[in-house]
């Protein structure tokens, strides 16, 4: 076996074109505790264009493969162990948290439990959206336990998260309301069974909320972009209402924190990346049951070849596809 394997990388931060390569690399061992991933594909996700920019970590390391997501069989393990797990299946998760070697390569070593069963009825192009979009999805739709009987209003409705986070919270009982800047948007998440949209662009969002629920107001909010829609809230959020916030263009955005207080307004953040340990093994049951009975739908938006990393990452990067983006590694 070649000890080098083809990969997209990087060596500095900078825009897509200017700094991602794809070339030979040294082909990667599974340490202690870990497995190697053959991998079959990679997803590409809005943050990891953001840390290729240099918006979210201060340094880089020599060479960076990205992405954290991907999926594709086990070929190797780093301890006898594991030797049951040669062959199976799998997709992953926080693949380059913190580490330089993600999924946009031939090959992934890491730990055991970040290589996660995936079932024969999910095809490998699904099995690269569930790392950051589902698991993200289900902490925000049960952040704060079960959202039975609650208004939930999503934002940015046919967003990867949000295709997710509104099956989730329909099968958990709730009425969902979705936001999208387009009439076809809005179709893609009443697709995904919200229950009634709102275009931004066209409507008042807080008015049509407040129509939508009686008067009452929601009662949760999944919010993928605090600084464009943090002065809205009180609006259309009931009082003691929840915000469960997992992303923002501007994180130096300063809220109307004194009507906040007023209103009895509720934030609650969260990165996936640092999902409680009993969270996320309660998030990966639950989707995996779901993928199993096949009761989970994806949508995979885009499919770019390895070599056209540049084209995939400007994809995310312009919003240009509704879905995921998902890189198809050659053998």
């Amino acid at each position: 076996m070649s000890r080098t394997m083809l990969a997209g990388y990087y060596e500095k931060f900078g825009e897509a074109r200017d700094v991602l390569q794809v070339g030979e690399v040294p082909l990667p061992e599974p340490g202690p505790g870990e497995v190697r991933v053959k991998l079959k594909t990679s997803g590409v996700n809005p943050s990891d264009f953001k840390v290729r920019r240099g918006a979210t970590r201060g340094g880089t390391f020599p060479l960076t493969i990205p992405h954290h997501d991907g999926a594709g069989v086990i070929d190797a393990v780093g301890h006898a162990s594991l030797e049951h797990r040669l062959g199976e299946r799998v997709w992953t998760w926080s693949a380059q948290y913190k580490r330089p070697f993600g999924t946009a390569a031939q090959y992934v070593a890491l730990p055991s439990a970040q290589a996660v069963h995936l079932p024969d009825n999910v095809t490998f192009e699904e099995g690269a959206c569930l790392g950051i979009p589902a698991l993200t999805a289900w902490r925000a739709a049960y952040y704060d336990g079960s959202p039975r009987d609650q208004a939930v209003l999503v934002q940015g409705g046919a967003g990867a998260v949000s295709h997710y986070a509104i099956q989730l919270l329909k099968r958990a009982g709730a009425t969902v309301l979705t936001t999208a800047s387009s009439a076809e948007k809005l179709e893609l998440a009443k697709a995904a069974g919200a229950d009634a949209g709102i275009n931004y662009r066209e409507e008042n969002v807080a008015e049509r909320a407040m129509e939508l629920t009686g008067g009452q107001g929601v009662d949760r909010v999944i919010e993928v972009n605090l600084a464009e829609n943090a002065k809205g809230y009180v609006h259309y959020v009931r009082p003691d209402g929840v915000v469960v916030i997992y992303g923002s263009d501007d994180w130096s955005v300063v809220p109307p924190l004194t009507d906040y207080l007023a209103h009895g307004l509720q934030l609650k953040f969260f990165i996936m990346y640092n999902l409680p340990p009993d969270v996320r093994r309660q998030a990966i049951a639950d989707l995996t049951a779901l993928m199993r009975e096949g009761r989970l739908e994806h949508r995979v938006g885009a499919t770019f070849p390895l070599n056209d990393i540049v084209a995939a990452h400007e994809a995310v990067e312009q919003r240009a596809v509704n879905g995921n983006v998902v890189l198809t590694i050659p053998d």
